[in-house]
């Protein structure tokens, strides 16, 4: 049996739609045994993937196939994350939450006040 890859992605819940996952193959996002391909390729049992969303890259091999998107439990039992791939996302995780970005707590327009501090900032 085989299923295409993404229908996988769908079903094993690393994409909220088919559609996006179709994106993120075509993108070059997601890699199969380290290798570039298109949406409607076959996967197998055993196979390797590399997948990259936003900062975030998984490594994983293909335990089970589904086309059939289900609960988040079911989905975990169809791959299995490299060690090391784990360890990296949460050392990730970890430093986000360390590193504030500075553009987080802006919302719309400057102020008027914000306004006057940037045009004099500007103009020396």
């Amino acid at each position: 049996m085989s299923v295409r890859i993404d229908k996988w992605l769908w079903a094993a819940r690393f994409f909220k739609t088919r559609s996006v996952a179709q994106q993120a193959v075509e993108g070059g996002k997601v890699k199969l045994n380290g290798e570039r391909i298109k949406p409607a390729k076959d996967l197998r049992v055993g196979d390797d993937l590399l997948i990259q969303i936003g900062q975030a890259e998984w490594t994983i091999r293909v335990e089970q196939l589904s086309d059939k998107r289900g609960p988040a439990t079911v989905a975990r039992k169809l791959y299995a994350e490299d060690e090391a791939s784990r360890v990296r996302r949460e050392e990730q995780v970890a430093l986000r939450k360390f590193a504030a970005d500075p553009a987080q707590d802006r919302h719309g327009r400057p102020t008027k006040r914000e306004r006057r501090v940037l045009e004099r900032w500007r103009d020396n």
